[in-house]
């Protein structure tokens, strides 16, 4: 399915004389290059290709997501394959545009002091629980039953930055973009979020900071200027015997 819409998304990509791709996101234009997305939307240690860059914005337009908001961004680690990362809010907003979208539950998995396994709904957790996971349901009108997801604390938490200091939060997240991603497959099948991506810690960069470096350094190529003929080399002239002569040391 992932597949199926990453090349339907490169199908609806079109460009215009520039190489610039452009769309509508959320009622804002969106307009998207090359050197902006390998720029300023592409984070991690490795180069990514210009099909990396192609299918991102294809996706990018598919999907109608702005990177420009850090709704989406391309990930590429060395020797793992381009990742296209995308914020938990454009799932809720994608879930939100769909007519059969009928809301969600979503909380923590604990331990209480007996060993019973207790599901909290939202992120509190008492101090005599330890936590072990999240879960989420995602309902829609057209389904008998919701899209569930549980997942374990232990194959996320990275153990630093943000794990450290929420992980309640953190995995309560996971969860829901995995209920969401089950229930609108179409939609969400090919999108994941920084925080499942194993590889490295992948930290968000203010889409003001983007918009601006765009705004104020990227120069786009102009394509109704004749391009300018080369210059013609000078004529060889050859020396004259008196020339010569002058500049023969004695």
């Amino acid at each position: 399915m992932a597949k199926e819409a990453t090349t339907a998304a490169v199908a609806a990509t079109q460009q215009n004389g520039n190489g610039m791709t452009t769309y509508i996101a959320n009622g804002e234009e969106v307009k998207l290059s090359k050197e902006i997305v390998r720029n300023y939307l592409t984070k991690g240690n490795d180069k990514v290709s210009d099909t990396d860059i192609v299918q991102f914005m294809a996706v990018c337009k598919y999907q109608q997501l702005n990177p420009f908001l850090n709704e989406a961004h391309l990930v590429k680690f060395a020797g793992s394959p381009a990742q296209i990362i995308t914020s938990k809010e454009a799932y809720f907003k994608r879930a939100e545009a769909d007519e059969n979208y009928d809301g969600y539950q979503a909380g923590i998995i604990t331990v209480d002091k007996n060993g019973v396994i207790v599901e909290r709904e939202g992120s509190f957790c008492p101090k005599d629980e330890t936590l072990v996971g999240g879960w989420a349901f995602v309902y829609r009108k057209d389904r008998k039953y919701p899209a569930v997801a549980r997942v374990n604390l232990d194959e996320y938490d990275k153990k630093k930055s943000t794990w450290l200091s929420m992980p309640k939060t953190m995995i309560a997240k996971i969860a829901k973009v995995q209920a969401f991603r089950e229930a609108f497959p179409t939609k969400l099948g090919a999108l994941y979020v920084s925080e499942e991506v194993q590889e490295r810690e992948v930290e968000d960069v203010p889409f003001e900071e983007v918009k601006e470096k765009t705004a104020n350094s990227v120069q786009f190529p102009v394509q109704d200027q004749e391009p300018k003929p080369e210059p013609k080399p000078a004529p060889s002239v050859e020396p004259t015997a008196e020339k010569e002569k002058e500049e023969v040391p004695f």
